[in-house]
């Protein structure tokens, strides 16, 4: 029973917080109902059973004491006094009468809108003081006063309720979807979260003022973006972009924020091992949604790093066609999240989807964050607008231009581009497994007036002009239909002569793996040729890439960059185009054998096929579901030859009615990291039945 006993001499027996009702009024009954979880600017209801005295309406006076963090003050606004009205207020700390019953009376309190979240403490004032226990606050995308407040029921199903979500990776030709189980409401997560609001550098400092200024949603979410890395503090992640994991996972293994929060929670803090972006992306995303927050999480493809602010990507190769290297570089894909807020902070228009970013990479006033800043801010250009608008700007919008560095010492310009960067900007769609293209959130279209208006704007005078003499030479990289990895394939070079003259030219032809974030890899077969083009006339030259050069070096990320540099032997001028390729992985299959139904055995059939020409060996299957599954369960299938089939089957009971995802991940020896998930429809038994 959800009644906490009262000794104290006002004879009142107990105080009845109400768990379940109050939980389901607020939207937090997933964490389970037994304890108080509330949303601010909503009322709740309590029930204090009066023993043998008697409240009289009108007579009886009581007050309250509300207070959170270990130095609350009415002045930081982390305590509130207040007595009992005829009425509660939605704008302020109030209380009222709601029902006599015999012995019982239930009051009705309501906290304001712009409360700070986190625990608090509620205190009975009358002849003396009597603790009525303790509730958590959260913010409260339902009411319209609150700052993270979001109208449409659709989107906060997907943003703050939904524990499943896909996150995109790969190239903008070719979108992998990757299933991930937020899990926000599963035991214990939501005292992690909090636990996360103590680590902060300003938390232990001068608790007083951390606590007051989580009545910002904007305050919180830079927090979340400094302390889901763990680069200046006791944060949940640390990253890690090379070959060497040991001492952790490898970023591929997870598919879980709960089993990422549960192991910093359970080591006092300590830095989990290891994360990229979109690793940190979710978790922040998880937090964010547990906190109240509306977040989703949002993967631009071909995402510009530019380390000098000059909004300009600058790309050296040598006379081979090698990359050089350079402080700037181009992520195949980058992964940050979206919160949902207003922004009283700033001048009226910037309210909406704000970008944060945990992802270490540059520091923002001296820790490692970053944001959150207006997207409309991006979009229009307006780079003085908190938080880090320049660098997220660039992320979607700097210029690329290539250098090759000859051997003397000069250098010249083989390729320029300003649509490279800031690609298909995607997220999942709301209520469905669709992916949502959202470029148009970021940028206006390349070429339009109203972007050439936002460089201007932007001060970025850099800008490449599109308009002008078209390459004498123009170099074009093709590939293969299938590039599934174990198999061999090629890809292609086009090379097409716009002159009027014929044309010899020498081309290098090069396949290097390349991790997601352009960190190049062992070098996997490279071609020169030389040969005579036509006048108007096109050139076709073939790179045959075999499985035993690429599968070690493409193990984790499964991507080749390809590199193609043509000289124009007459003039001597350098012309070059690069692409990155990712292979395909095998499918997961998922079948089940069942109708779906709440608290009824579930069976799901599991098979996968050996692409590859070797044997694996230490395969496994686990298995994982919000509502689905309890944690993570592991079936170990041993070798697998060639073009053998491993097939297993897992049972499980779902706890809870609705759409759920079985979330499922193949790992070997030499093919690991295999992600598929199946979305389960689960109903109510007496559904089922009709």
């Amino acid at each position: 029973m959800n009644t906490e006993p009262i000794v104290s001499t006002l004879r009142i027996a107990r105080c009845d917080l109400e768990y379940k009702r109050n939980n389901t009024n607020h939207h937090t009954q997933l964490n389970g109902v037994n304890r108080l979880i509330v949303r601010r600017g909503w009322p709740f209801t309590i029930t204090l059973h009066c023993g043998e005295s008697t409240f009289q309406l009108g007579v009886t006076t009581l007050g309250f004491i509300a207070k959170t963090g270990p130095c609350s003050s009415k002045e930081k606004g982390t305590k509130a006094v207040f007595k009992l009205s005829e009425s509660i207020s939605e704008l302020h700390w109030s209380t009222a009468v709601c029902d006599i019953s015999g012995d019982k009376v239930s009051l009705s309190i309501c906290s304001p809108p712009d409360a700070p979240i986190g625990l608090y403490s509620l205190t009975l004032i009358q002849a003396g003081k009597v603790g009525l226990g303790t509730f958590v606050l959260l913010f409260n995308p339902w009411c319209p006063n609150d700052a993270v407040y979001l109208e449409s029921e659709e989107q906060r199903n997907e943003y703050v309720l939904s524990q499943d979500g896909l996150i995109y990776r790969g190239t903008p030709k070719y979108i992998v979807e990757k299933p991930w189980k937020f899990g926000q409401f599963e035991p214990g997560i939501l005292d992690i979260c909090l636990r996360i609001l103590n680590e902060n550098r300003k938390y232990l400092k001068n608790p007083a003022d951390d606590c007051s200024a989580r009545r910002s949603a904007v305050y919180v979410t830079r927090v979340l973006s400094a302390l889901i890395n763990c680069n200046d503090d006791k944060g949940v992640l640390q990253g890690r972009w090379s070959n060497n994991y040991s001492g952790g996972k490898e970023p591929g293994y997870w598919s879980d924020s709960v089993e990422i929060l549960h192991l910093w929670n359970s080591t006092s803090c300590m830095k989990v091992c290891y994360g990229q972006c979109w690793v940190f992306a979710a978790v922040a995303c998880t937090v964010s949604r547990a906190l109240g927050i509306p977040c989703r999480v949002v993967t631009n493809f071909e995402s510009a790093h530019d380390t000098n602010s000059n909004l300009k990507i600058e790309k050296y190769f040598d006379e081979n066609g090698h990359s050089l290297g350079g402080s700037d570089s181009v992520w195949n894909f980058h992964v940050w999240v979206e919160s949902w807020m207003s922004r009283p902070d700033l001048e009226p228009g910037y309210d909406g989807w704000q970008a944060s970013d945990p992802t270490p990479q540059e520091r923002s006033e001296g820790v490692f964050c970053c944001g959150p800043v207006p997207l409309k801010a991006i979009k229009e250009g307006e780079l003085t607008i908190k938080y880090d608008a320049p660098f997220l700007f660039a992320e979607v919008n700097a210029d690329v231009v290539n250098y090759v560095k000859h051997n003397n010492g000069s250098q010249s310009i083989i390729g320029t581009s300003s649509t490279t960067v800031g690609q298909k900007i995607s997220t999942k769609s709301v209520g469905s497994d669709v992916r949502e293209d959202i470029t148009h959130l970021y940028k206006y279209p390349e070429g339009s007036k109203e972007e050439r208006q936002v460089f201007q704007k932007a001060s970025h005078h850099n800008k490449l002009q599109k308009i002008g003499a078209e390459p004498r030479l123009r170099i074009k990289i093709s590939v293969s239909k299938d590039m599934k990895r174990g198999k061999d394939f090629y890809v292609f070079t086009d090379v097409v002569n716009k002159t009027p003259v014929s044309k010899l030219c020498q081309l290098k032809f090069y396949a290097q793996a390349v991790s997601y974030n352009g960190k190049l890899r062992d070098s996997i077969e490279q071609k020169e040729t030389s040969f005579d083009i036509a006048p108007n006339g096109e050139k076709r030259t073939s790179l045959r890439l075999k499985y035993h050069q690429y599968c070690e070096s493409t193990a984790l990320d499964n991507m080749i960059l390809l590199v193609a540099l043509i000289t124009d032997c007459s003039t001597k001028e350098y012309f070059g185009a690069t692409r990155t390729i990712v292979l395909e992985n095998p499918e997961i299959q998922i079948k089940i054998l069942d109708d779906p139904k709440v608290n009824q055995p579930l069976t799901a059939e599991i098979s996968m096929q050996n692409p590859l020409p070797e044997t694996l060996e230490n395969c496994s299957f686990s298995f994982e579901g919000t509502n689905l599954i309890a944690g993570k369960t592991i079936q170990r299938i041993g070798s697998l030859q060639p073009g053998e089939d491993a097939k297993v089957t897992v049972c499980f009971i779902p706890n809870s009615p609705g759409m759920r995802k079985l979330l499922v991940d193949f790992s070997s020896d030499k093919l690991c990291n295999i992600k598929g998930f199946k979305n389960i429809l689960v109903r109510c038994e007496q559904n089922a039945a009709a």
